[in-house]
């Protein structure tokens, strides 16, 4: 039987926790710090790669995704170095995806070439809004000038390019969500994130709407309506979804969070990181210290992880759907089945596919264009009790 990895794919995600400032809406491990000592960094990371290299040999490497926090704050040489010792113990796929997230200030893109000459071969540009009113009300420091010159000249450097942007914002109507998505799409990105925001407990953002001083969200309905804009836009520009906030151009697909989705392994390190690996016939699940000092000293010490724990069947099989059916391809129901013996209810499927929410094709479970808009109802009745 084929491993996860060689299935689903195999990558590395960096974390690098720090940011400028930390924006009102992020629930992700990001740090505000007067100082880094990059070396530091860099050995922490390299040993981690060393040791997990150690765990996984004779693989082949489909992804490396920076992450974070802002990781165009990180030195070219560092990431470049990464890379580096990467490929030192992993084989690297003939069309492997180097991706680095990218903020559109003026420090981080004048970068852009060296991350190019460091080896990363796509760039993910955080630029949320475009207009200058809802960034502030975001909490990012850039301007939307300031955005469109780093998507300029990321795309003059690399071949694959694709940005962020959020909706369902604060006072924010259809038609003006229309007029942005279409400016969007006007640079004609390779691949479009498109999130509808979130208010998560622990921001900035959720102690606002608590206290009832975060005013403007949108109606459920608007919400609905903004989502269904957004697919039949993108799609006319061909760029359909491929997951329910992502969309590319075909062939331009991430391929790192399809490693994600599809259920494959991959290593975690940095402060906050999680990982999956399959060893031996096992899943496992992989975690590391949130705190950056606590995280870079366990590294330091050899063990960049704070836990290492076998993955239960049925957590196994809630991931599996969870994330198979975010996408557009489904899940393979013969691997739930010869993985994991599971296989879902058929009265629970029957009554799903008879009001249009999911389908079966070519032994693929799939939520349907109805269906993926809800899909947090459709997983309460597939997951196991």
């Amino acid at each position: 039987m084929l491993e996860n990895w060689q299935i689903g794919g195999f990558g590395l995600y960096v974390h690098w926790p720090f940011c400028q400032s930390k924006c009102p809406y992020c629930d992700f491990n990001s740090h505000v710090v007067a100082s880094i000592d990059h070396d530091a960094w860099l050995e922490a990371y390299i040993a981690e790669i060393d040791r997990y290299g150690a765990d996984t040999p004779d693989r082949v490497l489909s992804s490396i995704y920076f992450g974070g926090g802002t990781p165009s704050l990180m030195a070219p040489a560092t990431v470049g170095a990464i890379i580096n010792r990467a490929a030192q113990h992993w084989t690297f796929a003939n069309n492997i995806e180097i991706t680095l997230e990218a903020n559109p200030g003026s420090i981080e893109a004048q970068n852009f070439a060296g991350y190019k000459s460091a080896g990363v071969n796509r760039i993910s540009i955080g630029v949320q809004a475009l207009n200058d009113p809802d960034l502030k009300q975001l909490g990012r420091l850039h301007s939307v000038d300031e955005a469109k010159k780093a998507l300029t000249l990321a795309k003059s450097l690399f071949d694959r390019v694709s940005f962020d942007l959020i909706y369902a914002r604060q006072d924010q109507t259809l038609s003006a969500w229309q007029s942005e998505l279409e400016e969007a799409l006007s640079y004609d990105p390779d691949h479009l994130s498109l999130y509808q925001l979130t208010v998560e407990p622990g921001t900035a953002f959720g102690a606002r709407f608590e206290a009832g001083k975060l005013r403007g969200l949108p109606e459920e309905d608007l919400a609905t309506d903004m989502y269904f804009l957004t697919q039949t836009l993108c799609d006319a520009a061909g760029l359909p979804a491929y997951e329910i906030s992502n969309h590319a151009k075909p062939g331009q697909e991430s391929q790192h969070n399809r490693i994600y989705w599809q259920s494959g392994d991959w290593v975690g390190i940095g402060p906050g990181a999680h990982g999956r690996l399959t060893l031996a016939g096992t899943r496992y699940s992989t975690e590391t210290a949130l705190a950056p000092a606590g995280w870079l000293s366990a590294s330091a010490s050899g063990q960049g992880e704070s836990q290492r724990a076998a993955l239960p069947r049925d957590e196994q099989i809630t991931e599996f759907l969870l994330m198979g059916l975010r996408t557009v391809d489904g899940l393979d129901l013969r691997r739930l089945n010869t993985q994991l013996g599971f296989t879902p209810n058929s009265n629970k499927v029957n009554d799903l596919t008879d009001i249009g929410l999911i389908c079966i094709e070519d032994q693929r479970l799939k939520a349907t264009d109805k269906g993926r808009p809800v899909l947090n109802g459709i997983l309460r009745e597939l997951i196991p009790d």
